[in-house]
């Protein structure tokens, strides 16, 4: 595989998952977390997506065939999954639940590191579903390693952009995190949505 196509194969899995526009969502899904608490998060959250997109590569389609799973099935369930998170951001459910605890931090049972941060927002459909694509183009192992390296590294560069959410706190502070996450909130609404009526095009529900 030559320098080029793997190029495009990091330009093609960065676009798909975005760390750019997941580092703010990180921030307002663990708001009031502590530093170590946010670290453990990102560390979980992208182990489970570097899991989940290494078995689309290797497997591709088969995995969900052998569940009786289709790819826009798995779209709207994970658009649907993905509703729910929004509206809890748009409502400021979490941060209310916060308020009420009486130790500072994420409380465990909210934890976001499986959903939605793994998946859909990190591994999602359109990340797994590129993976199926580019690992299709290899011709021999090495350069299906290579795809799945460079996966890694596009992983890592989300890492790091998590690491630097606690800097992006404190400048939003309090209020500005209240106004991102709503905003946010809104958005996530509208790419499940997204998920949704891509997954009911692809059933052929829509002409």
């Amino acid at each position: 595989m030559t320098p080029d196509l793997l190029i495009g194969v990091f330009v093609t899995l960065f676009v798909v998952i975005d760390p750019v526009g997941l580092t703010p969502i990180f921030v307002a899904l663990t708001a009031g977390a502590r530093p170590g608490q946010r670290r453990a998060i990102a560390l979980r959250a992208l182990a489970i997506a570097a899991l989940l997109l290494t078995l689309f590569g290797l497997l591709g389609e088969r995995v969900l065939d052998f569940l009786g799973i289709s790819m826009p099935a798995f779209r709207i369930a994970g658009g649907l999954l993905l509703f729910l998170t929004a509206l809890e951001m748009l409502f400021e459910r979490r941060g209310q639940r916060r308020r009420n605890q009486s130790e500072p931090g994420l409380d465990p049972a909210e934890d976001p590191s499986v959903f939605p941060l793994a998946t859909p927002l990190i591994a999602g459909p359109g990340a797994m579903a590129s993976m199926i694509l580019l690992a299709g183009q290899t011709a021999t192992p090495l350069e299906l390693l290579a795809v799945h390296l460079v996966m890694v590294a596009v992983l890592v560069v989300v890492f790091v952009m998590f690491l630097a959410s606690g800097l992006l706190e404190r400048i939003l502070r309090e209020t500005g995190i209240n106004v991102l996450t709503r905003l946010l909130g809104m958005l996530l609404a509208a790419l499940a949505v997204q998920f949704v009526l891509d997954g009911l095009a692809d059933f052929g529900f829509l002409g």
